[in-house]
């Protein structure tokens, strides 16, 4: 097993991703609470391509967009200024009660008053995401993709993206694309599906090279035994967590890297951050460590976009855990659910615990 990344390629990262807008109330207030919103673009696959896109390599997004819509003109907009090319269909909104992008309305807390979130996503278009829609011969047969980067929000949005991101799983194969699965279980996408969800992300992760989950996403998806959930007595139970990646290794023996991040929350504005990382039977290790909190939304994101840039740019295993636990803590401190870094420099400072000025 290695992970052998195509020498001959256009992007480096390209991620199928169904956008849409969170609005979040200024100042740290809950929603019910306020009058004044903050609006920005948003999508986890996104977060996780930012860190990438930011360093400066090639990113290509898969989506589909409302035609004529102000909201796709905004994601855009927002897409360019990540240096992220997008491509996909403009479906038509139809009536008022046709297509949309969804719309997210999360608070980011305060204390030990946590955040909460609520997904608005009737008529997301994101649903309509179709395999007849892209030419993924093109994309990796003639362009040419070092990591496709697959997200379990995305195979489990409908019937219709769960064909299509197994499409992209097969295709990425065909061509020695390195296929990257975040399992990111979400109990009420799955309802009354268990079963053919269950099917497709066994053949998803059956296909990929890099498989990212915490302790419910791998029981959940795949059935796979591990520690109790609730982010408890993490540093007790680490045992537990290494068990349970080693049953799924036992269950995918192809899958090169497994990750999976480690958080326990003191208040929302103060986490123990952690991860492991097995690969080719290596354990890597960040152990938890008190980090400071603006907003959690994206800091896993912010993790694997730090896991897939740093393997990107060939960095020695050992290094992978430490720059993707900084790149998960460094999202944790933007407003955005995605990290903005300027170098990697701010990434490695984080992980040295450096915070001083920079002149």
């Amino acid at each position: 097993m290695s992970l052998a990344l195509k020498k001959e390629f256009k992007y480096s990262l390209v991620v199928p991703t169904s956008m849409g807008v969170r609005i979040t109330p200024v100042d740290a207030q809950p929603v019910q609470s306020t009058n004044l919103f903050r609006m920005q673009a948003t999508s986890a696959e996104t977060n996780v391509a930012s860190i990438s896109s930011y360093l400066g390599l090639p990113v290509k997004v898969l989506t589909t967009f409302v035609k004529n819509s102000p909201i796709a003109a905004f994601i855009k907009a927002d897409l360019r200024a990540r240096n992220m090319e997008y491509e996909g269909p403009e479906v038509p909104q139809g009536d008022p009660w046709g297509y949309r992008h969804q719309f997210n309305i999360a608070d980011s807390g305060f204390g030990l008053r946590g955040p909460r979130v609520q997904n608005d996503r009737a008529g997301e278009v994101g649903k309509t995401l179709n395999v007849k829609d892209f030419d993924l011969e093109r994309i990796f047969g003639q362009e040419g993709v070092q990591v496709v980067h697959l997200s379990g929000l995305i195979a489990a949005l409908s019937p219709d993206t769960s064909n299509f991101c197994l499409e992209i799983a097969r295709y990425a194969k065909k061509h020695g694309t390195l296929i990257s699965f975040d399992l990111n279980h979400r109990a009420t996408f799955w309802k009354g599906r268990e079963k053919e969800l269950k099917e497709a992300f066994t053949e998803i992760v059956s296909l990929s090279d890099i498989v990212i989950g915490n302790e419910e996403d791998f029981q959940l998806c795949l059935g796979i035994e591990g520690p109790k959930a609730g982010g408890e007595n993490i540093g007790g139970t680490l045992d537990a967590f290494k068990g349970m990646i080693l049953n799924a290794h036992e269950a995918f023996p192809h899958v090169s890297v497994f990750a999976n991040t480690l958080r326990e929350v003191v208040s929302a504005n103060e986490h123990l951050w952690g991860a492991i990382v097995y690969e080719n039977g290596n354990w890597h290790e960040a152990p938890l460590r008190r980090i400071n909190v603006m907003d959690r939304i994206g800091g896993g994101d912010g993790f694997v976009g730090g896991l897939l840039y740093s393997i990107l740019k060939g960095m020695e295993p050992e290094k992978w855990v430490q720059f993707a636990w900084a790149s998960g803590a460094l999202a944790t401190t933007f407003l955005t659910d995605y990290a903005q870094p300027a170098d990697e420099e701010v990434i490695w400072s984080i992980w040295k615990g450096n915070a001083r000025v920079v002149r």
